[in-house]
């Protein structure tokens, strides 16, 4: 499993998919009147317009007490998206996509790790409404305020129940792109904040954008290829959960060999629509003395929970609740394909 692109991943799935133009927020003054657009409509807008401008921006995010300096740059161009993330004073790891190859620069360990993923899942991407979002989350208009001396609609996205966290969205009138999020707990309190200081929008970004401005002498390259077929006479085995939160439905389902694995990691993505998890299922080698115990984790917005069934280790990650990520991992079940002979 690729610690590295989980938290990237996830990183710049809520990251990018915010604030524009804005610095610190001016001090919030709502005024009601009457909308242009339902608040469902604002997300849509914000949506597209995230995915199909060109835009060079930096952007604080902020989580779990740290804040760190981002940089992104996103192009679409004759049909290819291309997107570069770089850390600006942090670990100065960079990111960079062009169609459905990624590549991740990880200077701290001197590697780079390159793989496929699907071509329009957008670093960027801000989740679509649809009838099925609805019925889960509460989509409301706050009203609107001036920040960075912007006009704004304030859109709040809050949960039904507890197995998802609630947005709030300061989306700019004229433009649609978003200029700050926050993202809040069954509480109410803040656990993620995103802030762009700067941004340029143009119609044209040259290919040298996206180039990793760390020189890779000497590092280590590393390939996530897809999994091979399964030996014949060997089961193959599907995973699926029983049963999951309500609203959640599988949309991934792929199997990979990842750096330091001796066999394939099968991937779920499980997604109401907004919230996402993903689940890694790795092969456990045969336990020596107790049974391994379920472990939990949290940082920031995001929740981990590792459990053992079947001899297989599954691993539930995503900027959820708690509840959630044990929720689905622990209902996960595999059925294997009949064996040779049988």
């Amino acid at each position: 499993m690729s610690s590295a692109l989980r938290s990237s991943g996830r990183l710049a799935g809520l990251a990018l998919a915010w604030a524009v133009v804005g610095a610190a927020a001016a001090e919030e003054v709502v005024q009601k009147i009457a909308p242009e657009f339902t608040p469902a409509q604002w997300l849509e807008r914000m949506d597209h317009a995230l995915t199909t401008r060109n835009y060079d921006g930096t952007f604080s995010h902020w989580q779990g007490g740290r804040m760190e300096l981002l940089r992104i740059i996103h192009r679409v161009q004759d049909g290819t998206v291309s997107e570069r993330l770089a850390s600006l004073d942090g670990s100065g790891r960079e990111f960079i996509r062009t169609g459905s190859s990624l590549a991740c620069y990880l200077p701290d360990r001197r590697t780079v790790l390159v793989e496929q993923r699907p071509a329009e899942e957008s670093l960027v991407g801000f989740p679509t409404v649809n009838d099925q979002t609805a019925s889960f989350y509460d989509i409301r208009e706050a009203g609107h305020t001036r920040l960075n001396r912007r006009d704004t609609h304030v859109i709040t996205v809050s949960p039904r129940d507890e197995y998802r966290y609630g947005y709030r969205l300061w989306i700019d009138a004229s433009t649609a792109m978003p200029l700050k999020s926050q993202l809040a707990d069954a509480h109410g309190q803040v656990i993620e904040q995103i802030v762009f200081a700067s941004l340029t929008l143009s119609s044209h970004i040259p290919d040298s954008a996206f180039r990793p401005e760390i020189s890779t002498e000497g590092f280590q390259w590393l390939r996530n290829d897809a999994a091979p077929h399964p030996q014949p006479g060997v089961a193959a085995l599907a995973w699926s959960a029983m049963s999951l939160p309500p609203g959640f439905r599988m949309t991934v389902r792929s199997a990979q060999v990842l750096p330091g694995s001796a066999s394939p990691v099968d991937h779920l993505v499980f997604t109401d629509g907004f919230a996402s998890v993903s689940v890694f299922v790795e092969r456990q080698p045969a336990p020596s003395g107790e049974q391994p115990v379920p472990e939990s984790a949290a940082v920031g917005s995001s929740s981990a929970f590792s459990t053992v069934v079947d001899g297989h280790k599954i691993t539930a990650v995503g900027e959820v609740p708690p509840a959630t990520v044990r929720f689905i991992a622990s209902q996960l079940k595999a059925q294997g394909a009949p064996s040779a002979g049988r």
